[in-house]
């Protein structure tokens, strides 16, 4: 905690790393604390804005005290898992490594169905929240009549420095923006700085530059983490090109050897995958190109389904044919259903085979074995 006010602690490790028990316990400790001072601190902040006499003020504030509050059970629900992993210090490796999974994990959008992801893990949650909760300080009047004004300062100078790192983070053909969005951010703080440092009074200045700070910091935390899931897809969605060429591959056989070997037999069309094209890396194309994978997946699944049973069938009716018959002989019941036998015999011999007929010589024999009591 600095300043009066809640501040998120450093999480431990990286996601799924080993971390020793007592960097975590410690870490549960601070966050422990951090959550129940940032709820006290989000319910006088929500009392504020709503006392505001202003509209259109009260209006501007609302995103950020509803993004603030759900950014914040997000984290205490993440939190009630973690405690629940930990299980009061009873954890061994395995357990150490799915705490720091869950630390460094997407978080789930609170209250919605399907657990819709937040994009952002525990660190960045709680570093956005730090982020708006001190705008909304500012932009309510809550740090008093003088305030800290070289800590604001100090405060917004390592903001626009992290918003720099960020905006490294972006590829080079899509930096533009995010890059004249942090040159303005860093003129403006250079210029009330200098001012300050000249006497002028800056307060009036200084709020809205730590809201416009905030709010491009949360987009670019939004996007870094957007852009991770992104790559995380498309390493997925090239394993499953991989593993839907293979299908692919082995269903066309199946389907080859099923129209060769039976008749009727499924006419069925077996998709190619690579017929997509390549693996996107745009995220909204790279969203449609895994719905078309899934549409592969099913057609290929439902051919398999197809061809694969058409070759059970004779299998089938393969086995109960040389039963029958078997059975028959056993009885000394064969001489009557030799001429049906043999019909059977010579079908099944044949390729493609007709499954109809077959199992109409089948049955036929199969009766007439139940009509001499035999069981094949």
């Amino acid at each position: 905690m600095t300043g009066g006010h809640a501040h998120a602690p450093a999480a431990p490790g990286s996601l799924g790393a080993d971390v020793p028990d007592t960097e975590l316990l410690a870490y549960l400790d601070a966050m422990l604390r951090w959550k129940n001072r940032r709820r006290t601190e989000l319910a006088a902040l929500d009392e504020a804005a709503l006392e505001m006499t202003d509209p259109g003020e009260r209006a501007a504030l609302t995103p950020d005290v509803t993004l603030s509050m759900t950014l914040w059970q997000a984290v205490a629900d993440r939190l009630a898992l973690i405690l629940a992993t930990w299980d009061s210090g009873r954890v061994g490796e395995q357990e150490r490594r799915r705490i720091t999974t869950l630390v460094w994990g997407s978080l789930e959008q609170p209250g919605t169905r399907g657990a819709q992801s937040l994009a952002v893990s525990l660190p960045e949650a709680c570093r956005l929240s730090d982020s708006l909760a001190s705008s909304l300080r500012s932009r309510l009047r809550l740090d008093g009549a003088d305030p800290d004004l070289a800590g604001r300062l100090r405060s917004l100078r390592q903001q626009v420095e992290r918003i720099a790192d960020q905006v490294a983070l972006i590829p080079g053909s899509r930096r533009s923006s995010a890059a004249s969005a942090h040159a303005e951010l860093d003129r403006r703080l250079t210029d009330v700085t200098d001012r300050a440092a000249r006497g002028a009074d800056v307060g009036g200045l200084l709020a809205p530059l730590e809201s416009r700070a905030a709010t491009i910091e949360r987009d670019l935390i939004v996007a870094a983490s957007a852009r991770a899931h992104a790559k995380a897809d498309h390493a997925q969605a090239t394993r499953e090109v991989a593993e839907l060429t293979a299908r692919g591959q082995a269903v066309r056989s199946l389907a080859h050897r099923a129209v060769a070997s039976v008749t009727p037999s499924p006419r069925l069309g077996v998709p190619d995958v690579t017929a997509l094209g390549d693996v996107p890396t745009e995220p909204a194309e790279l969203s449609a190109y895994r719905e078309r994978l899934g549409r592969v997946e099913r057609a290929l699944s439902m051919a398999h389904a197809e061809y694969a049973a058409a070759l059970d069938r004779l299998e089938d009716l393969t086995e109960r044919a040389h039963r029958v018959r078997a059975a028959l002989a056993a009885a000394g019941s064969e001489d009557a259903m030799s001429t049906v036998a043999d019909q059977t015999a010579a079908v099944l011999e044949d390729r493609p085979t007709d499954l109809t007929r077959l199992e109409a010589l089948v049955q036929a024999q199969e009766s007439y074995a139940k009509t001499m009591g035999v069981r094949p």
